[in-house]
């Protein structure tokens, strides 16, 4: 017979196994029996350690293969071609024109694309880390609602793998109740690329979220932000953010970019005093 040792390391692995994401499947069940077959049969550790390796490499093989659904996999498409399509429109430096431009240096640049439309960049630096900002923006996306008034909610509908989330946001009436209320489905994804942080999105449909009664389904994209060290000041972050967006409905072109110029000021000002007060609060 195997050692009680063995014998609980049978066990514990199985449970480790079973634990982890999308390995409740046959091929884990098939495992655990077999593990339990050679526990029976008094195996000798060298040969359960064997096997052990084997059917896990075997296993771990196939996940690595097949993690996701089709579905998935188009949504992971959908979120990495918007942020190439962003990072060429940012990369693009020609024709951007001033929209506005604050004393403390934040700026909105305007251009229109052939296939876009009318797209906005806001510039600034934030006088904390990129840590700090990746934070509020990422790790803690849905509570974007109790800093930024101009967002009402921010729920994550679905999380694919560990950089691609299907978000739902509810945005609030603007321009003096001109502007209704607005929702939006998007596809986001994050990557870090060395120093550089990059967030982009872009609308997409989502089975569980249909069209909300009160809200109009606008559309964005495609949208990113880039974060990174301001070079010689690592404690402070470079952001830029470009923003399309449709409204959808009947709106006057002058209250769009109204609109859509000021959002991207106030974000940058809410921001700010979202991250100077969980500083202090450290």
């Amino acid at each position: 017979m195997l050692p009680a040792t063995f014998k609980l390391c049978a066990a514990t692995s199985y449970r480790h196994l079973r634990n982890v994401s999308g390995l409740r499947t046959p091929a884990a069940a098939a495992l655990g029996q077999e593990l339990g077959r050679l526990s029976r049969r008094g195996a000798a550790p060298a040969a359960w350690i064997q096997q052990v390796r084997r059917r896990s490499s075997l296993l771990g093989s196939r996940l690595e293969e097949e993690p996701f659904s089709e579905l998935e996999r188009s949504y992971i498409r959908q979120g990495e071609e918007a942020l190439q399509k962003s990072l060429r429109i940012l990369g693009d430096q020609d024709g951007w024109k001033t929209e506005t431009a604050a004393a403390n240096g934040d700026k909105v640049l305007s251009k229109v694309l052939p296939d876009v439309g009318k797209v906005f960049r806001l510039e600034v630096v934030l006088e904390q880390p990129l840590d700090a900002v990746y934070g509020e923006l990422v790790d803690r996306m849905e509570q974007m609602g109790d800093w930024n008034p101009n967002v009402q909610e921010i729920k994550i509908l679905q999380q694919i793998g560990q950089d691609t989330v299907i978000t739902h946001e509810k945005a609030a009436a603007a321009a003096g109740s001109i502007v209704g209320p607005r929702d939006f489905v998007s596809v986001r994804c994050a990557r870090r690329r060395g120093s550089t942080c990059v967030l982009a999105g872009t609308a997409t449909t989502f089975g569980a979220m249909p069209e909300q009664e009160g809200f109009i389904r606008a559309e964005n994209g495609p949208t990113c932000m880039v974060l990174r060290p301001v070079s010689g000041r690592p404690s402070q972050t470079q952001l830029t953010w470009l923003l399309s967006i449709d409204l959808k409905g009947w709106l006057p072109k002058t209250i769009i970019n109204q609109v859509l110029s000021q959002t991207q000021v106030d974000f940058a000002n809410h921001l700010r005093g979202r991250l100077a007060r969980t500083a202090r609060s450290c």
